[in-house]
């Protein structure tokens, strides 16, 4: 790797290459990488995410963390989502709360860097996620909201202001709308994977159309919102 004289983050130069920024301390190739997955993301009109499935679960139906493959709207990867927990008690939560379980997924770039962080705390009903980036800063929050005969969700940004909607009315079972006001703007829909897929394991496959306009940060609000949305209404554990 060849060393830089200018920091891409701060700006800090010097007549000596680095490969560590002596100011900020940003590993220099690292960064790099991070920000080309984010300018993927900002590029994209459309998000597909499929879940990934090993045998063990299929096999013997017992819950295991969720794994996510995410491409673009070419059907390139540019991401990969993963639950965090391997530990005795989160395997206890994963058992018994389900679908309704606490979870943290790290968002991770092809090289394997984290890119946000997705944290649901446990709740019965009034679920919520926040999504933040990797260095801890908060990029929004979605919150599901009291409906009857309806599945309606806010998304905030980071200072608490409604910013979008998500309705899903009860007679389209597998789709949300992304609405400011009355306007349709987006959606998030999942894809039936099959009869045997749907069958067998508890697998889904999401697909987004994005707003237009929005950045990176923006859109990993509403990849954030599919994982909840997976969880809250599609991750029951199969007979």
């Amino acid at each position: 790797m060849s060393a830089t004289k200018k920091c891409p983050k701060c700006g800090y130069s010097s007549d000596a290459g680095f490969e560590d920024c002596p100011s900020c301390g940003v590993i220099i190739s690292k960064f790099l990488e991070t920000e080309s997955s984010l300018e993927k993301l900002a590029d994209t009109e459309a998000l597909k995410i499929q879940q990934r499935k090993e045998w063990g679960e299929i096999l013997t139906g017992f819950e295991t963390r969720n794994k996510y493959n995410i491409m673009d709207s070419r059907g390139n990867r540019i991401f990969e989502a993963e639950e965090e927990g391997g530990s005795f008690a989160t395997v206890l939560t994963r058992f018994f709360l389900t679908h309704l379980r606490p979870f943290t997924i790290n968002v991770l770039s092809q090289e394997g860097n984290k890119l946000f962080v997705l944290k649901r705390p446990f709740r019965f009903f009034f679920h919520e996620l926040d999504i933040c980036k990797s260095n801890g800063m908060v990029l929004g929050k979605v919150i599901r909201r009291f409906a009857i005969f309806r599945r309606i969700y806010t998304v905030l940004d980071r200072n608490g202001r409604e910013i979008y909607q998500l309705f899903g009315p009860i007679l389209r079972p597998w789709t949300f709308f992304i609405k400011k006001g009355d306007q349709e703007l987006g959606t998030i829909v999942k894809k039936w994977g099959g009869l045997a897929k749907e069958t067998f394991t508890d697998a889904d496959n999401f697909g987004i159309n994005f707003p237009k306009g929005l950045n990176a940060d923006r859109k990993a609000i509403f990849l954030g919102a599919v994982f909840l949305i997976d969880f809250v209404h599609f991750e029951r554990r199969r007979n």
